[in-house]
């Protein structure tokens, strides 16, 4: 078992920085893909972003690429995701996810664990 925990969600303005947190619990986080997903009111789940066990590839969605960063700390079992240049669009709650495929993936089914995820609100 894995047992995630996200933080640094909040309140902020077009345009701001967050740094959200997934702090990890249990297995040997090291070997485990993990990624970031977001649900805003009545919209589906979408996938943010992924980074490898193996190499720490990252994979990010197109809404995002170029603003937000994913990073890992396995000494901290912690990984990490940078936002940069926040929009109202990212308005959302934010969940990390952790799975033991090879490879990342962008869909929820691909990740065995989940957080109880992270409030993002930006204003306009």
């Amino acid at each position: 078992q894995v047992q995630l925990v996200e933080s640094g969600g909040g309140l902020v303005q077009a345009g701001d920085s967050l740094r959200l947190s997934c702090a990890a619990s249990g297995r040997t986080f090291s070997n485990y893909n993990v990624a970031w997903f977001r649900q805003a009111p009545e919209k589906e789940r979408e996938f943010v972003a992924a980074i490898s066990w193996i190499g720490g590839t990252t994979y990010y969605a197109d809404s995002v690429k170029g603003r937000f960063t994913i990073s890992r700390d396995n000494a901290k079992n912690t990984v990490y995701l940078q936002m940069n240049s926040l929009k109202p669009d990212d308005t959302a709650v934010y969940y990390c996810a952790a799975g033991s495929r090879i490879a990342p993936t962008t869909y929820g089914a691909g990740y065995d664990y989940w957080g109880q995820g992270t409030q993002v609100t930006v204003s306009s």
